[in-house]
């Protein structure tokens, strides 16, 4: 008998882009298949959302200060550049994977379009354990990391910014070395910079200020006023600590919170400036004073008014989502929220304003930062704020506008939104060659 001929294309996914793989990737997966009927005549092109534009795997290896040498592997993923250079954050975390991080660019790309900054999506990491490195060991990785993907990043290619356990020093060091490699100061190929090395002004509070802004908006639209509302927030760093700190002085109560070291609650409300004062001395909310301790999975049973996860992804899973008694949950973190629970909370009305547009503060204002680069010229801390609040608030609008259009969730319609963006800008841009 004649034998089959072998088919030419393989239509055969890899184990990580498989929808049905566990992982973050694979969760990112089943939010586009969602929103795909959406898409209209552009859903031929989805395809385009469910494969990362590259992905770059590296060895970085270190001389510590034993002598030794040790050797920790590095990524970084550019999920897609229709819509601009790739942006996106770098973590240093001991469980970094290759679907986190592909998960974390296409959220990226979903983010900035959102907002309808001009960026494509891109995300970095390496799978170290920080904490158990010296000063100068940290240095090192962060530099041959920098060099190891040199290749493609850039200030009109891919521009990194902070993330998990990295800061404004790790983004010094980035653009450094980077500059050193190209011969001439490269402000722009990082952002989250000191300010005195052409980073911006309100930028370590972006992210926090962006959280609390879209749940201002959200809650006048669903009538529930701030002050005196029971807030509980995951994670007190960057994120959770600058949101809290908001929404107190705004006249809500931070009764309940939550990070690597303990979880905590004060049901007349917790002194949000002392307790981000012990986190900034400790590195923890373990051991503050004006607040009981409370078992980490009685965390979620708290009740409250506005839940807000800002530590990592995976957090709310159909096993804690039953217990969740808050009204609006807004996701400080990237990815907090797993499919199963998020069908949950939506069938027990609670509404989740979603990590794509509710944490996007952080980006907006790398976006100026940018700008300010490029341009030279510097605003003032004011101006980035009545800039960012006004993307903020326009972002959210649309967004909203669109899941009561449709009768979809806000996720959805952030999906939607910018999808629509990116896919538009691949039509029109066609294929090359």
């Amino acid at each position: 008998m004649p034998q089959a001929a072998t088919p030419l294309i393989n239509h055969a996914l890899p184990s990580y882009l498989d929808p049905h793989h566990l992982g973050p990737w694979g969760i990112y997966l089943q939010q586009v298949d969602r929103v795909t009927p959406y898409l209209g005549h552009l859903s031929r092109w989805v395809e385009t959302l469910k494969r990362p534009k590259r992905a770059l795997i590296v060895d970085v290896p270190i001389h510590l200060d034993d002598g030794t040498v040790a050797h920790f592997e590095g990524y970084r993923v550019q999920h897609n550049t229709s819509r601009g250079p790739g942006k996106g954050g770098v973590r240093f975390h001991q469980d970094v994977t290759l679907s986190e991080v592909m998960a974390l660019s296409a959220w990226m790309s979903i983010k900035n379009a959102a907002v309808n900054v001009p960026y494509g999506g891109a995300k970095g990491g390496i799978r170290v354990n920080p904490k158990t490195l010296s000063l100068g060991e940290l240095e090192r990785l962060t530099r041959r990391y920098t060099s190891e993907i040199g290749l493609i990043i850039g200030p009109t290619k891919d521009i990194p910014a902070p993330d998990v356990n990295t800061n404004a020093q790790v983004m010094a060091w980035m653009m450094d070395t980077y500059s050193m490699n190209v011969g001439e100061t490269a402000t722009g190929v990082v952002t989250g910079k000191p300010v005195d090395l052409g980073g911006s002004l309100g930028r370590r509070e972006a992210t926090g200020r962006g959280v609390f802004t879209v749940g201002v908006e959200a809650a006048q639209r669903i009538g529930m006023p701030i002050e005196g509302a029971r807030i509980a927030v995951q994670g007190f760093g960057n994120v959770g600590g600058i949101a809290g700190k908001l929404f107190a002085e705004a006249g809500a109560r931070v009764v309940a919170v939550q990070d690597h070291g303990g979880s905590l609650v004060n049901d007349r409300g917790m002194d949000v400036p002392a307790l981000l004062d012990h986190v900034a001395r400790t590195g923890s909310v373990a051991g503050f004073a004006g607040a009981e301790v409370l078992d980490a999975g009685e965390f979620w049973s708290i009740p409250c008014d506005i839940l807000i996860p800002a530590a990592l992804e995976g957090q709310i899973t159909a096993a804690n989502a039953p217990k969740i008694q808050a009204r609006m949950v807004i996701e400080g973190a990237n990815g907090p929220t797993t499919p199963e629970a998020d069908d949950i909370l939506q069938e027990r009305n609670i509404l989740v304003l979603p990590d794509v547009i509710a944490n996007a503060g952080g980006v907006t204002v790398s976006y100026f930062e940018w700008v300010q680069d490029f341009s030279s010229f510097f605003w003032t801390e004011d101006e980035i704020n009545q800039r960012l609040v006004r993307v903020m608030k326009e972002a959210f609008t649309a967004v909203w506008q669109v899941a009561q259009d449709k009768g979809v969730s806000l996720r959805t319609a952030t999906f939607i939104v910018a999808c629509t963006r990116i896919l538009h800008a691949r039509e029109m841009r066609g294929l090359y060659p």
